[in-house]
């Protein structure tokens, strides 16, 4: 009976340390808040415009996430010019 409980505390053990395949974080922008009661932070935002949107008009600042894990962001593609036919 005793190893049987043994072996379930460590099994439990063992699941709870174990790092979870979906604690990446997804989201890239965070709002830092400003108030009188020392503000806060919000780091919900998949895009720099939905940050902005939330701190319009009760203050603080949008800033990259220090703990984002997602695909980096590849520079915009060039436009391709037109060759003239002949």
């Amino acid at each position: 009976m005793r190893r049987l409980l043994a072996a379930t505390i460590i099994a439990a053990v063992a699941v709870v340390l174990m790092p979870a395949a979906g604690s990446a974080d997804p989201y890239k922008w965070c709002a830092v808040y400003s108030g009188g009661r020392g503000g806060g932070t919000n780091c919900g935002f998949v895009t720099i415009e939905q940050c902005r949107a939330t701190i319009s008009g009760i203050g603080g600042f949008c800033e990259p996430n220090q703990f984002y894990t997602g695909p980096a962001e590849r520079p915009a593609k060039r436009a391709r010019k037109k060759r003239p036919r002949d």
